[in-house]
């Protein structure tokens, strides 16, 4: 069900839209949240729901100002408290084993890029799926000072969630695009987590210092 969903977030919200009106909002806030916001959840649509959000918001279905204040305090707040979570937890999540719900290897994934490229990583990890739901965790367990963490959670935020909304806007409504939404929405699936695997591997390759 929930693959079904992330693969037809179009058909979905767009029917939610046309049933529930201004509910539609309520359900951008939760899943964008739950998703960056809980280390469970990683599994949750991201940047496909972004994408089709500003396609309905450029057919006239949804509002864009609202939909991008909504969707940028979701990430936003949604980070901060896995950021605290994490802060909470400290080092003996390296203790913790892999189990249904907590998947060790994304948190191992998203260690490695954060050790490679430090505070720098809450901005790029936005654009990759899984990974984006740990490197806030991962901030917070390795104790980086809140004010930066929020300087670059906020920056990334505007980044994902803005930037795709309005890619989506502008872009999702177009004949192309809809007949090739199917292979667009794999795509922001499968490129930005199949970078993120890269670097993963060549941080373990390369066996760099920490940079926070």
């Amino acid at each position: 069900m929930l693959v079904d969903f992330a693969l037809h977030v179009d058909r979905y919200l767009g029917t939610f839209v046309a049933q529930y009106g201004a509910w539609a909002y309520a359900l951008l806030f939760a899943v964008v949240f739950v998703e960056t916001g809980l280390v469970v959840m990683p599994f949750l649509p991201g940047d496909s729901l972004l994408f089709i959000s500003g396609a309905l918001a450029g057919a006239g279905l949804m509002n864009y100002p609202l939909v991008c204040v909504v969707l940028l305090a979701a990430a936003v707040l949604g980070d901060q408290c896995n950021y605290s979570i994490g802060s909470y937890f400290g080092p003996k999540v390296f203790q913790w084993s892999d189990s249904r719900w907590f998947n060790r290897s994304a948190f191992d994934k998203a260690h490695a890029f954060y050790e490679r490229h430090g505070g720098i990583t809450v901005v790029l990890a936005r654009f990759m799926p899984f990974i984006r739901t740990f490197v806030p965790f991962v901030a917070g367990v390795a104790d980086m000072h809140r004010s930066r963490f929020t300087f670059y959670n906020v920056t990334g935020a505007i980044l994902w969630a803005v930037g795709l909304v309005t890619a989506g806007r502008f872009f999702g409504n177009l004949p192309w695009v809809q007949q090739h939404l199917s292979e667009i929405i794999w795509a922001l699936i499968l490129v930005p987590g199949a970078i993120a695997i890269y670097g993963a591997w060549r941080t373990h390759k390369s066996g760099e210092p920490s940079r926070v």
